[in-house]
């Protein structure tokens, strides 16, 4: 029975990462947006669609487990679990997990910001913050702890300043509030600076009612040509992680760097 369910949960990681997947998007609902509206940080909801070759078609759900004390009070940092489960059958499909750590910032040498993610209870691989000085810089990791992904937004000045003219015109053209996060091969050592990327996670521009009211985000993931089932999820998983730590905490007040940071990010945009 165990290997039966095992089997099942491998079908259902390929049929929603597999070969036939390209893009996706992941929506923040406005589930609790009466809460935040008075004030109160309401757990995280998403929906995930499959948009490969111009489809739209919702085929998960994941909701944030958490102590609504620690989201008031800590912020984007506090830990929190969520469980993405697939519409119809309500089975789990991944597991992610970020768990209390210092916020995102520069110059850290230690307590990185990192979330991982599993698929019936093995551990597929995380997302981690990395060492940066002014660009916030990540690695998707397998679960062996191999690096296979870098990630961090477009940059200029070698590598010192966000491109904010990376999709565009940042103010009035197809580029205004976009927010992409790049992803680079592990082995490249070329990063910044226009340098080509495999994949992308774009945070979308919300609408006015949505920017007042609400934290809801989406984001438009775009997976490397090459990348196999388990990392495809790492990737949709790590714009989970991309919300936490850099969007969650912008309207809290005081919520430290990380607050700042996603500040810094969106007023740039």
């Amino acid at each position: 029975t165990t290997n039966m369910q095992s089997n099942y949960m491998s079908e259902r990681l390929e049929t929603h990462f597999g070969p036939d997947s390209k893009s996706m998007s992941i929506r923040q609902t406005r589930r609790g947006c009466f809460q935040e509206f008075l004030g109160c940080e309401a757990a995280d909801e998403f929906k995930w669609f499959n948009t490969s070759d111009g489809k739209n078609v919702q085929f998960a759900t994941s909701l944030e487990d958490s102590n609504c004390f620690m989201r008031m009070c800590c912020g984007g940092c506090h830990e929190f679990s969520m469980d993405v489960k697939e519409e119809g059958s309500g089975a789990t499909i991944l597991t992610l997990h970020r768990p209390m750590a210092c916020n995102v910032g520069p110059c850290k040498c230690c307590c990185y910001n990192e979330m991982s993610i599993s698929a019936d209870g093995r551990k597929l691989g995380m997302i981690k913050e990395r060492c940066f000085v002014c660009v916030p810089r990540m690695v998707i990791t397998d679960g062996n702890d191999v690096e296979i992904y870098k990630v961090h937004q477009p940059t200029c000045c070698g590598g010192i300043c966000v491109n904010i003219c990376a999709e565009g015109n940042p103010c009035f053209g197809k580029g205004c509030c976009k927010v992409p996060f790049h992803i680079f091969p592990a082995d490249q050592q070329v990063t910044d600076d226009g340098a080509p990327f495999a994949g992308k996670i774009l945070k979308l521009p919300k609408s006015l009612a949505v920017e007042l009211f609400t934290d809801s985000e989406a984001y438009d993931v775009t997976f490397p040509e090459n990348s196999t089932t388990e990392q495809k999820a790492l990737i949709a998983g790590s714009s989970v992680y991309i919300n936490a730590n850099f969007f969650e905490s912008e309207t809290n007040e005081g919520a430290g760097p990380q607050g700042l940071m996603g500040d810094v990010l969106n007023s740039t945009f």
